[in-house]
């Protein structure tokens, strides 16, 4: 009478049921039993983790138990409850039918099994977590890494569940994976280059989150967000989101800002074409204007007392042959802007700073301003360089230098009335 089976069998045999349903019925009253216990195993277990855990932990001045906590590793454990009630008191309820004992095992086995595997991976999410609040965190990205193992432990846990259904040794399986090798390098090609990328980028350092990055041939200009195994994630500064492969930033250049903005400059390198019928010697008239200006004048008298190339003294500047020391309106104009930009409070004048001819190629000729300004963000960045070009712009016309452009419309007209 202390067999539950026994007993429930008695009860519904006097009810006047025939024996061989008694048993059967005996035996679903057993499994709902146990699937009740199995069921009450779990609310206790989530009620002893989400109560005595949590007020623990939420009392520790630690916070790396607190993302333990928020990963959930601690209440996926509660899973494990009804796994082992069920478990060992599956063979209690299943003692007449011993077959279908094997099945419930198994499954049971399956269930755990997996559960272990969910367990495992928010445990190391959760130490990814705690590594991303690291200072070393800022220069080396490790979501690759997390990404592989997490699939590592995905593999083993399938290995583990095929043997159980199949009754195959995982040292027979892990050969036969062996053999497929060529397959699985097929199917997980993108998977593969994606890891060597990544321990590549993470390795020398060459790409982390919140780098600036610029790809122009696949219109990437903006800041990393997120780097995977796979891929990297870029946010456009139009707002837009871009997912390159990880293995293209190794196997094609891409342009990593860091560099200018850990050093707080940043590089201006842009042209002015200049109309070159508006190049001229400088005459009187054009001298004595500039004149005026005390740096210009000084820079005037300094050249005038140079040497010409026949080793005597300039006697008339009106006459430019063999006259190496004959001043030019571009001449004057790129000292000016040199000059104006040395003064620039917002120009690093401990870097180079030069104003040179390009090689000109039919749209006048090109001069170049290369410089380095103070402050790198964008948008006092751009401010400042246009601010920079209006001025020298609008001042070249003292020079008496012209601007080099495409005729219009309205030009064409003109031409035509004249």
């Amino acid at each position: 009478m202390n067999d539950p089976a026994v007993w429930f069998k008695d009860l519904f045999v006097n009810a006047g049921l025939s024996y061989s349903f008694s048993s059967f019925l005996s035996t679903i009253a057993l499994v709902v039993i146990v699937i009740l216990f199995s069921w009450v195993s779990n609310l206790i277990a989530k009620a002893i983790i989400l109560k005595i855990v949590t007020r623990i932990v939420k009392k520790t001045t630690n916070t790396w138990d607190d993302i333990f906590l928020e990963q959930k590793v601690f209440t996926r454990l509660s899973h494990f409850a009804p796994s082992l009630v069920i478990w060992f008191m599956a063979s209690w309820a299943l003692t007449s039918y011993p077959s279908w004992l094997i099945v419930i095992h198994k499954l049971t086995y399956i269930y755990m099994v997996f559960i272990g595997m969910v367990v495992i991976n928010s445990f190391i999410e959760a130490w990814h977590e705690i590594y991303k609040t690291l200072p070393i965190a800022r220069h080396r990205h490790i979501k690759g890494y997390v990404q592989l193992l997490k699939i590592f432990i995905v593999f083993i846990t399938i290995l583990v569940i095929v043997s159980v259904v199949f009754k195959k040794d995982i040292s027979t399986l892990i050969a036969g994976f062996g053999a497929m090798a060529a397959v699985l390098i097929l199917v997980f090609r993108d998977t593969l280059l994606g890891l060597v990328a990544s321990i590549q980028l993470s390795a020398d350092k060459m790409l982390k989150i919140g780098d600036w990055i610029s790809i122009p041939r696949r219109d990437v200009d903006g800041v990393v967000i997120d780097i995977t195994l796979t891929t990297v994630k870029v946010q456009n500064f139009d707002k837009t989101i871009i997912t390159v492969p990880t293995y293209s930033l190794v196997n094609d250049s891409f342009q990593n800002w860091k560099g200018m903005e850990e050093a707080g400059i940043r590089q201006i390198k842009r042209s002015i074409f200049i109309d070159m019928s508006s190049i001229r010697f400088l005459d009187k008239e054009l001298k004595e204007r500039l004149s005026r200006v005390p740096e210009l004048k000084e820079f005037i008298e300094l050249t005038e007392k140079q040497i010409n190339l026949s080793g005597k003294g300039i006697k008339d500047l009106e006459t430019p042959f063999f006259n190496s020391s004959q001043i030019t309106n571009l001449g004057i104009f790129r000292f000016y802007a040199e000059t104006y930009l040395r003064q620039h409070p917002q120009v690093d004048s401990t870097q180079t700073i030069i104003m040179r001819h390009r090689p000109f190629e039919g749209n006048g000729l090109p001069l170049q301003l290369y410089l380095f300004t103070k402050n790198n963000q964008f948008t006092p960045f751009e401010n400042m360089q246009s601010g920079i070009f209006e001025h020298l712009l609008a001042i070249m016309n003292e020079f008496g230098l012209k601007v080099f452009q495409q005729p219009s419309g309205d030009d064409l007209q003109t031409i035509s009335k004249k």
